[in-house]
């Protein structure tokens, strides 16, 4: 497949490296730097086992390219817009679909303004990622990849997933991807959110009993949330499959727990912002998670010292 990955930062070069594996992959980013550094020596995924080096391509002017069969977006969800309006006459065409891995939910709401809703795949995926240096991440944790398509046959998606299974990607399509989407708000909006705000790698959640009570109740308040929009989550379970992801991702780190370490904003308003807006839809109180949201707001304006 001819596949470009919109944003070369942490999850873009995961995704990017290993999918170059066998396909016709394109990094584009405008970090001057981070293209710089991809062309001149690959991208270096830190693994338990070992560094892993691939090369895919990277550009940061994509007029060249031509249409392509999949973009994946990876920049904050804050950029997506101008990443897409940036590139839209230069890689999407009638046949390419766009994809979205990005923590956080509604970003269907931009991807729909670029391509119809039958081209238009939503996804999660339990991989965590850091960077390190420009070109160079840390993959802190692995798990399942789930895609789904927002309107039409799902089974055209099997190509996709076959391509992403190929590349050592565990990717299933899913009948229902807005379940997924929550099952993912769970862990960013408790767990991801407090790595940020205590500044810990994932693990430290589940091996400090405060960090790990505070997690308990940010996902209980958001299972509310979800069940009041009909979606029937057990809360125990759900805790217990948040335990179980950090449990084996202990040494991973968040991107935005790399945001507040770096000073730079974050997708807090894609995360815990999205549980917050749906809970006042639909009339749920949920303190700890307008909390969350303004701690993380108060800490990107933090000095640097």
């Amino acid at each position: 497949m001819r596949i470009a990955i919109l944003g070369a930062g942490a999850m873009g070069s995961l995704f990017g490296g290993y999918l170059s594996q066998h396909n016709d992959v394109w990094l584009i980013d405008i970090d001057q730097s981070r293209i710089n550094a991809i062309r001149a020596d690959g991208v270096m995924i830190r693994e338990p086992d070992g560094n892993h080096v691939f090369h895919p391509n990277a550009v940061s002017d994509a007029s060249v390219l031509g249409q392509m069969d999949l973009v994946v977006v990876f920049v904050k969800a804050m950029q997506s817009r101008d990443a897409l309006e940036r590139n839209r006459h230069f890689l999407i065409g009638e046949k390419t679909y766009l994809m979205s891995l990005q923590n956080g939910a509604g970003h269907e709401e931009t991807l729909r303004d670029f391509a119809p809703p039958e081209r238009v795949i939503l996804g999660t995926t339990q991989h965590n990622s850091s960077l390190i240096a420009p070109g160079k991440v840390h993959h802190g944790g692995g798990g399942k990849t789930c895609i789904g398509l927002l309107q039409g046959d799902r089974t055209v998606l099997e190509h996709i997933a076959n391509t992403f299974n190929g590349c050592g990607f565990d990717t299933a399509v899913s009948t229902d991807i807005k379940r997924q989407i929550w099952q993912k708000l769970f862990l960013n909006a408790s767990a991801s959110a407090l790595t940020a705000i205590l500044q810990v790698k994932l693990g430290y959640i589940v091996e400090n009993a405060h960090a790990w009570l505070l997690a308990k109740r940010l996902i209980e308040e958001a299972v509310a949330v979800a069940n009041a929009d009909n979606r029937n989550f057990d809360a125990d379970q759900v805790i217990a499959d948040v335990r179980r992801v950090l449990v084996n991702a202990r040494d991973g780190y968040t991107s935005i727990y790399a945001d507040i370490r770096d000073g730079v904003s974050t997708e807090v308003d894609t995360i815990s912002g999205s549980i917050v807006r749906t809970a006042e839809r639909l009339g749920v109180p949920t303190p700890n998670h307008k909390l969350i949201v303004e701690l993380i707001h108060a800490l990107e304006g933090k000095p640097r010292h």
